[in-house]
């Protein structure tokens, strides 16, 4: 099962994709192409907001590549990663706006506040 969900940020949308554990990220920085974790460019101010225990550690984003991927490994379904995916987002700004499951037609969005 994929399950894909559509962010903005900003004047940028952002898709991100569930397919097993595998998560992977597209803007339109990246040419249309997906791209896993180990190639974004991590803020070190979110990481730390996210991790505080990695503030002074040399490896921060290495660090903070593992322990993404090991909370992915964490969860048991695909609707369980995504849901980690938009909240996570949401706490930096993310606006999740559509949620789309194997193929079929977007959802709206509506977040309980």
């Amino acid at each position: 099962m994929t399950i894909g969900c559509i962010f903005n940020f900003g004047n940028e949308n952002i898709e991100v994709k569930v397919t097993g554990n595998q998560v992977v990220f597209r803007t339109q920085q990246f040419g249309g192409a997906f791209i896993t974790i180990d190639n974004l460019k991590l803020s070190k101010s979110g990481v730390v907001k996210e991790f505080p225990d990695l503030k002074g550690n040399e490896n921060w984003r290495e660090e903070a590549i593992k322990r993404f991927k090991e909370r992915m490994k964490s969860y048991n379904t695909e609707k369980e990663r995504i849901n980690y995916v938009i909240n996570d987002l949401n706490k930096f700004g993310y606006i999740p706006l559509y949620l789309q499951e194997d193929g079929f037609r977007p959802k709206k969005i509506k977040l309980n506040k």
